[in-house]
Parts: structure tokens; C-alpha cells; sequence
């Protein structure tokens, strides 16, 4: 994770004001500057991301404490990550879901011109994968890079 103490100081420190407040959903400031912190460990986004955006106080004390001791926190490094093979495949089948759900947006007729083709230069990017793979599979290829994760479960590749 990160062996700086700087960051899980000021953590500490914005996590007293957060929990100073009747509310700690109204700390705007605070989850700001948490955010803006976190996003600089390694961490994983996704999880940084929804433990802010949810505003969770109690998942916010598990991260700082997994900074604290990253060791214990962590584990075996990629323990139960999905196989190279597995990985290609699903990677295969979300390329092909991607080219389908493009083709299936181009072949739409355009509402605003009657005499449009179809084609339109706003295709679908980033698409729901296959549910034929678990999860950590798509977590996996995320880390591996050659995904990248939008949100609302939804992926893109990226560019390489």
C-alpha cells in the first residue's frame, strides 16, 4: 500500500473532523479531501470510490486502518486471481459483446433526420460484461490494465 505516514495521518485527522459533525454525510470538505488522499495510495479505486461516494464512515476506518497495516491487511498477493487462459477468454467474449452492441447501436435508424442511414458517431464505449465470467475476472483484467472500469458495472477497454 503506501509506507508514507503522512497520508494516514491527515486521514486521522480528517476523520476526527468528519466524525465531529451530527451528520457525517454534511462534511463535504472532508470527503473531498479524503477522496483526493486516497486515490493517491493503492488502494483500489472502485472501493475508494464507493466508500466516498456512500460517505461510509465505518468502511473509511477499515481503509485507513488496512494503510496502517498493509501487510496484514493484503495477504497472499492475488490469491484467488482467475487464470491467464480464463482471463483471454473472457477478454475474447467481452470484445465480441462490444462489436454487437456497436454493430446493434449503428444499425438504429436516427429519430432526429429522417433520412439518416443509421450510422451515428455516438457508439456504445463501454458496455455491461458477459456474466458467463465471475467478477474477479473483469477485477482482474481492471488491474491487468487492458480494462478500465466506468462505473454501474460497466467496462471499456482501454487504449493500448
Amino acid at each position: 500500500m503506501t509506507s508514507n505516514p503522512t497520508p494516514v495521518t491527515k486521514l486521522d485527522e480528517l476523520m476526527t473532523a468528519i466524525r465531529g459533525y451530527d451528520d457525517p454525510r454534511r462534511a463535504a470538505g472532508e470527503w473531498k479531501q479524503v477522496y483526493n488522499l486516497l486515490q493517491k495510495t493503492d488502494l483500489p479505486s472502485v472501493r475508494v470510490t464507493h466508500v466516498v461516494g456512500m460517505r461510509d464512515v465505518v468502511q473509511l476506518t477499515e481503509l485507513i486502518d488496512q494503510l496502517r497495516a498493509p501487510a496484514a491487511a493484503a495477504g497472499p498477493p492475488h490469491a484467488d486471481a482467475p487464470s491467464e487462459e480464463t482471463c483471454k477468454r473472457a477478454l475474447r467474449a467481452f470484445r465480441k459483446r462490444l462489436a454487437l452492441t456497436r454493430l446493434d447501436e449503428e444499425s438504429q435508424i436516427n429519430s432526429h433526420n429522417p433520412l439518416s442511414k443509421g450510422t451515428d458517431s455516438r457508439v456504445a464505449a463501454a458496455i455491461i460484461p458477459p456474466i458467463e465470467w465471475p467478477e474477479s475476472v473483469w477485477q482482474e483484467l481492471v488491474r491487468q490494465g487492458r480494462l478500465r472500469y466506468i462505473g454501474h458495472g460497466l467496462y471499456e477497454l482501454t487504449k493500448q
